[in-house]
C-alpha cells in the first residue's frame, strides 16, 4: 500500500516536509515546512493551520495562491496579520493580501526555505489559476495544482472554457511522470466512480479505486497523486484515447471531431454524474 501524503525533500542538512491539512469538508491546504519554517498553498481555513503552526513551533514565511476562490484565499489575511508571511498569488485584484503578483514562468523562492517553484498559469476552472512547480535535485517534480486537476478528475468550468482547459491539462502532461501532484480537495473516490463509467475495463483504475478506498478507511489522503497514474486513469488527461471518446461519442450521440470536444463531453457528464 502506498501512502504518498507525506514528500520529504533532502537539501544538505535541512528536510523539506509537504503535508496535508485538512479544512472545511474536503479541502487540503498544503504546508511545506522543514522543521522551523513553512509556506502554506491555499489557505482557505485559519484554525488548523494556526493549530498546526503552533504544535510544531514553525515560522510562517510565505502563502502560495492558486486562485480567488475563497476556499484558497479566506485566511490570507489574518494569517498575514498574525505572521506577517508574503503573499505570491495570481493577477487577480479580487484577492486581498498578495504582495507580489506572478504569472507564467515567473520563479517563487520560498526562502528560508531551501525551495523554488516555477509558475504555471493553468485557467479553465478560473480565469486567474496558476500553479507552483518544483523540480528537485534528486528527480523528483512536485506541483500544487489547485482545483485543475484532482485525482481521476479536473476542476469545474466556472469562468474558463475546454480549450482554455485541455491547453492547462497539457502542460502537466509534459512533466516528468513521477510528479506528485498536490490537489486542493479530497474527491477521489466520486471521481473514480465517474472514471469508472466512462472506462469500466480499465484495469489500472480498478486498483486504483481498490486503493483508494482503502486510503479512505483509514482517514488517509489519497493525494498527492503522481503524473503517471493520473495518465492511466484520468478521463480528462486521456481524451486522446480510443475507449475514452468512444464513451464519450456514446453519452453524447454523435461523433466528436476533436479532442476539445471530447472534452466538453467528459466535463459535462460529470457535472451531470
Amino acid at each position: 500500500m502506498k501512502n504518498l501524503n507525506k514528500m520529504f525533500i533532502h537539501k544538505g542538512v535541512a528536510v523539506i516536509k509537504v503535508e496535508p491539512i485538512p479544512a472545511f469538508n474536503d479541502n487540503y491546504i498544503w504546508i511545506i515546512e522543514d522543521g522551523r519554517y513553512a509556506c502554506i498553498v491555499d489557505p482557505g481555513q485559519k484554525d488548523p493551520i494556526i493549530d498546526y503552526l503552533t504544535k510544531r513551533r514553525l515560522q510562517l514565511k510565505s502563502i502560495l495562491i492558486t486562485h480567488h476562490h475563497h476556499d484558497h484565499t479566506g485566511a490570507v489575511l489574518d494569517l498575514v496579520e498574525l505572521t506577517g508571511a508574503h503573499v505570491y498569488g495570481p493577477m487577480n485584484a479580487i484577492i486581498q493580501g498578495i504582495d507580489t503578483y506572478v504569472q507564467e514562468d515567473d520563479l517563487v523562492s520560498l526562502a528560508p526555505l531551501d525551495l523554488v517553484l516555477r509558475v504555471l498559469e493553468v485557467p479553465g476552472h478560473t480565469l486567474d489559476h496558476v500553479a507552483y512547480v518544483g523540480e528537485m535535485s534528486n528527480g523528483q517534480t512536485i506541483a500544487f495544482c489547485g482545483d485543475t486537476l484532482f485525482s481521476c478528475g479536473s476542476g469545474r468550468l466556472f469562468e474558463g472554457n475546454s480549450t482554455q482547459m485541455l491547453q492547462s491539462l497539457d502542460k502537466f502532461k509534459k512533466m516528468s511522470q513521477n510528479t506528485l501532484l498536490y490537489c486542493a480537495h479530497e474527491y477521489t473516490l466520486s471521481n473514480i466512480r465517474w472514471a469508472l463509467a466512462v472506462e469500466p475495463n480499465n484495469i489500472d483504475l480498478q486498483h486504483w479505486e481498490r486503493e483508494a478506498v482503502c486510503l479512505r478507511e483509514q482517514a488517509l489522503p489519497t493525494v498527492p497523486t503522481t503524473l503517471e497514474q493520473e495518465l492511466k486513469t484520468n478521463p480528462f488527461l486521456r481524451v486522446g484515447e480510443q475507449t475514452v471518446q468512444q464513451a464519450a461519442q456514446a453519452y453524447a450521440g454523435h461523433v466528436l471531431s476533436s479532442r476539445a470536444e471530447v472534452f466538453s463531453v467528459l466535463r459535462e457528464w460529470k457535472n451531470h454524474f
